[in-house]
């Protein structure tokens, strides 16, 4: 049939237009979106823990100019499942600007939310912003720094419990003596390190620390004494990157570029202890370097369990062989420190650059290893369960999360129907849907109309089984909409109705039949032609007839099923027609009703109201109706 034809020149003309961009996806209902794909390896499904991914792609940390973009919307928040199918793609809500810190939000009300950072815009019109969504992908807070800094800074937007208030880093360019390096006549300028927590209703900023009089410049394990003073911006001498607070109301802080992690006092402010680096206050049988992500697991006064990335490596050298995620018990009275949990990174690579630790709910472990979107998932005695990572080598993601969500957007599904033939006889509609963000689709039902007001008839339904789902169906179907369906049969939302696309010039396409081309299909006539079977349903699916669909009496009934569309399209073509008089005629109608009636109405106030007056004023009022005497 012609449409095979159709389908392979279709898919051999996407294959041609992905050889340049093959890690990319791409999709007829999302046209300005695209996805990257990932590279899967699944070692046990049986003991991953459910839930989706949360991962922000980039292709450098700085804005990018839109013309520079290799493709339109490929970076900003994206959700996929286990496969990576895509769930959700939300670079459009800020139009492709770079993201961070993506996650699930469970500590707010008992849903999922939605957290990230929106990176500051190239022309910075705006600092960016910390951004809180709800299941339906809407804005619930929207946090500015109010801060004289340059920019709300990309490596932490920590939500704390309730939503109130949130934790995030900060950097500041100051001008200080060096006289940590005794050259007190010298001034250089730095970056120092910090973080703020602000409520996320008004922005307002409820504590703010910085490193500048707290940490002093030989901590830092990439400048020294002997190191000319640096023009501004300075030296990014302790590199913040993470930030966490426990339920005694104290901080946890890491500082990359000094190889430490700090203790800071909820109550004042000062370090209550150091571990790692050149000032460590604990006994330690272990090392770590340039980490990130560190949080509480746990905490009760005395002791604590965190979790970090110890990259142990950045850009000019590394001091491990293997990056690893650790769990550290902390005894903060008899001041030692033990690792309780080690997962190194399953390729034996180096993360040189940024990444993120995540205990789930079963007690896996999820790590981002951030450079191309690797990341693993460990069962709790370390074994490895899942390794993934984007097909594309021209992007990462800063962290990356897994958790459960439940997205429902308020936009309905989108919908596109194409129309392929060469003969009447031999139509078919290939239709496209997908709803961007919904998260528990089970199968779509997809429906067609005569006209534009006819009923509508079913005219198939497809499972869900990926972000897009294609439905191929015999005929000329128009005014065609879909439903998205649970898996208890309850219909979730549906499209709007669309027109089906078909060619501006049918003879141009090879259309050999009437010169003006086809008719569209009454779905109920042609639906009762086909009664007891149904047409592939993405291509794999098929429902038997006692009627072979190939066989005389099959093509018989389906051409009289044709012949009855095109008289009934015929019929109401000359009925809208009709109509389309009657209703000229209706209205010039109703218009010289109107004028008449108006005429009519003026002429009897006119009789109502001409009164001679006389004369002399307190006489009486003599009424005079006027009547025609006929020509004067």
């Amino acid at each position: 049939m012609f449409f095979l034809g159709a389908l392979s020149l279709f898919f051999l003309q996407s294959t041609t237009a992905q050889r340049h961009d093959a890690d990319l996806m791409s999709f007829v209902t999302l046209p300005e979106v695209r996805a990257l794909k990932w590279e899967i390896t699944h070692h046990d499904r049986t003991r991953a823990a459910p839930g989706y991914w949360f991962v922000a792609p980039y292709g450098q940390i700085s804005p990018e100019e839109p013309t520079k973009k290799y493709q339109q919307y490929q970076v900003g928040p994206y959700i996929y499942d286990s496969d990576g199918m895509l769930i959700w793609a939300g670079a459009p809500l800020y139009d492709n600007r770079n993201v961070f810190d993506f996650r699930p939000v469970t500590n707010i009300d008992g849903e999922t939310h939605l957290s990230f950072i929106v990176n500051w815009d190239i022309d910075y019109s705006n600092k960016g912003h910390g951004v809180v969504l709800d299941k339906n992908y809407k804005v619930e807070k929207d946090v500015d720094m109010l801060l004289d800094v340059h920019d709300f800074n990309m490596h932490e937007f920590n939500v704390l419990p309730s939503g109130k208030t949130v934790l995030a880093c900060t950097y500041r360019e100051q001008e200080v003596e060096l006289t940590d390096f005794d050259r007190p006549t010298e001034k250089g300028w730095v970056v120092s390190g910090g973080f703020v927590e602000m409520d996320t209703k008004t922005s307002d900023i409820l504590v703010q620390w910085d490193s500048l009089d707290k940490i002093p410049l030989t901590e830092s394990v990439i400048i020294g004494p002997s190191d000319a003073p640096a023009e501004q911006p300075g030296w990014d001498y302790v590199h913040i990157n993470a930030v966490d607070k426990n339920e005694a109301g104290d901080y946890i802080i890491s500082m990359r570029f000094t190889d430490t992690i700090y203790g800071i006092s909820g109550e004042d402010g000062h370090i209550m202890w150091r571990l790692g680096g050149r000032e460590s206050d604990f006994k330690m049988d272990f090392t770590f370097s340039k980490q990130h992500d560190v949080k509480f697991v746990s905490s009760n006064g005395t002791h604590h369990v965190i979790s970090f990335l110890n990259n142990a490596s950045f850009e000019g050298s590394n001091e491990e062989n293997l990056s690893s995620a650790l769990f550290v018990e902390l005894d903060t009275t008899a001041m030692t420190a033990r690792v309780i949990r080690r997962i190194n990174r399953p390729d034996g690579a180096l993360t040189r650059l940024r990444g993120s630790v995540q205990l789930l709910p079963n007690d896996n472990v999820f790590v981002g290893w951030s450079e191309w979107g690797y990341q693993s998932e460990h069962a709790p005695n370390g074994d490895v369960l899942m390794t993934a990572r984007f097909a594309s080598e021209r992007y990462s993601t800063y962290r990356a999360y897994k958790g459960e969500f439940i997205g429902r957007p308020t936009a309905p599904p989108d919908i596109v129907a194409s129309v392929y033939g060469t003969r009447d006889d031999d139509l078919t509609t290939l239709i496209h849907v997908s709803w961007n963000g919904a998260t528990d689709v089970a199968e779509w039902k997809f429906y067609a109309r005569a006209y534009d007001r006819g009923s509508s008839v079913l005219i198939g339904q497809a499972a869900k089984t990926d972000f897009e789902t294609m439905y191929i169906v015999d005929g000329y179907m128009d005014w065609i909409t879909a439903e998205a369906i649970d898996g208890n049969g309850n219909v979730m939302s549906t499209s709007e109705v669309i027109r089906s696309e078909i060619p501006q010039n049918w003879k141009a396409v090879g259309f050999t039949g009437t010169s003006a081309g086809p008719t569209p299909d009454d779905p109920a006539i042609i639906a009762a032609a086909n009664k007891g079977h149904t047409q592939p349903s993405s291509g794999n699916e098929k429902i038997e007839d006692n009627t072979a669909p190939g066989s005389s009496e099959s093509s018989s009934a389906y051409s009289d099923a044709k012949e009855a569309a095109k008289a009934v399209n015929q019929a109401y073509e000359v009925v809208r027609g009709v109509g389309g008089l009657l209703v000229i005629i209706l209205l010039i109608c109703t218009i010289g009703g109107i004028v008449v009636g108006v005429r009519h109405i003026t002429n009897r106030r006119k009789t109502r109201s001409y009164q001679h007056v006389p004369a002399e004023e307190g006489a009486s009022v003599e009424e005079i109706p006027l009547r025609s005497t006929g020509p004067v």
